[in-house]
């Protein structure tokens, strides 16, 4: 009977699972260190791997949305990846709201999940800007935390699980949630059987790309200052001028060295990304030790013209396009929905349901 078991594991399929919030037009910051792999990984992966990519709308209702707000969104991020050289026709692509198994496996996992691991986890407690050392039985924490945002790791652990994925994209400090996935699986697998999969984690090579006004965080959209961050749908003059204002220092030259120079590191590390020579950071600032800032951040400029020609365009024919953005969205969720209701089938008999 182990070597039956042993044997089902090795002929399992890959399937690489990632999803991504529907913030609207993603910025550099999350195409470095998520999309641009997950493009990749259409060239990279065999052709038996499945490379299924959710659109997270569940998830981004733990805080306060504006309906409409979210609807638009979610239709930025869609346009976003298919922009981005995502094939609809290679990844089932999806709003997570169009599979209901994501929210019925979150059900059931819950009632083997551990209220004391989540109450360590760190996701509810940054959402809330708490103290990490924060507990379920400071008073403040008990009328401000709601039950979706501190469960919100049963859910990601739920989108992972209900497809089945064998290998999970994330950045670097998404890892703890992978972790919880994990202990899920084990709860679930030690309560009824072995029928969930640990997933393993693929880890951007990446570094983090920085906030261009405040080079030691990284970047984001809920940065108050626009010129704190580039999206990649950005005119070629809103990127040259944003580059342009980043903020660096007055020592002379360029080096490369993050906790001294966060400015320039910061700026060298985006130039690497793009470097059509495939250069490190280093070896850029080796390049360019005698440069002036002005013509620096003019190369840096190029690149990144460069790596992000086409998506702009793209994206604005996608977007004026409803009908047919809807077509991706509908094809996506059928195959997405018959992925889950595999896993279903046979969580609901392991459970009795």
């Amino acid at each position: 009977m182990q070597r039956l078991t042993v044997a089902k594991t090795s002929l399992r399929p890959r399937v690489v699972f990632s999803g991504i919030q529907p913030t609207g037009v993603p910025h550099l910051g999350n195409y470095v260190g998520a999309l641009r792999q997950w493009v990749n990984l259409q060239r990279d992966e065999q052709a038996s791997t499945r490379l299924i990519y959710s659109i997270v709308d569940l998830h981004a209702i733990t805080v306060p949305q504006q309906p409409e707000t979210l609807r638009q969104r979610k239709r930025q991020v869609l346009a976003a990846l298919l922009a981005i050289g995502l094939d609809p026709e290679r990844c089932t692509i999806f709003y997570q709201s169009s599979v209901p198994a994501h929210s019925e496996l979150m059900w059931i996992l819950a009632c083997t999940a551990s209220v004391g691991y989540l109450s360590r986890m760190t996701q509810w407690k940054s959402k809330l800007s708490l103290a990490s050392s924060s507990t379920l039985e400071n008073r403040s924490v008990g009328s401000r935390l709601k039950l979706g945002l501190f469960s919100y790791p049963v859910l990601q652990a739920a989108d992972i699980l209900v497809h089945r994925a064998t290998h999970v994209p994330v950045g670097h400090d998404q890892q703890q949630h992978l972790e919880f996935a994990r202990e899920c699986v084990t709860n679930f697998n030690h309560a009824y059987g072995s029928h969930l999969v640990h997933p393993e984690t693929i880890v951007s090579p990446a570094q983090r790309i920085m906030s261009l006004t405040e080079p030691t965080s990284k970047m984001s959209k809920s940065h108050e200052a626009q010129r704190s961050r580039i999206l990649i749908t950005d005119s070629p003059q809103d990127i040259r001028s944003k580059i342009a204002t980043a903020l660096t220092d007055s020592t002379p030259g360029i080096s490369y060295d993050p906790a001294a120079r966060p400015g320039i590191s910061n700026l060298l590390e985006i130039f690497s990304v793009f470097d059509t020579e495939g250069r490190s950071p280093a070896q850029l600032a080796q390049a360019y030790a005698d440069a002036s800032p002005k013509i620096f951040k003019e190369a840096v400029a190029d690149a990144l013209l460069t790596g992000l020609q086409g998506i702009r365009d793209r994206y604005l024919d996608l977007s004026a396009n409803d009908l047919y953005l809807d077509k991706i969205e509908q094809h996506g969720a059928r195959k997405a929905q018959q992925s889950a209701k595999e896993t279903m089938d046979i969580v609901k008999t392991a459970v009795g349901l």
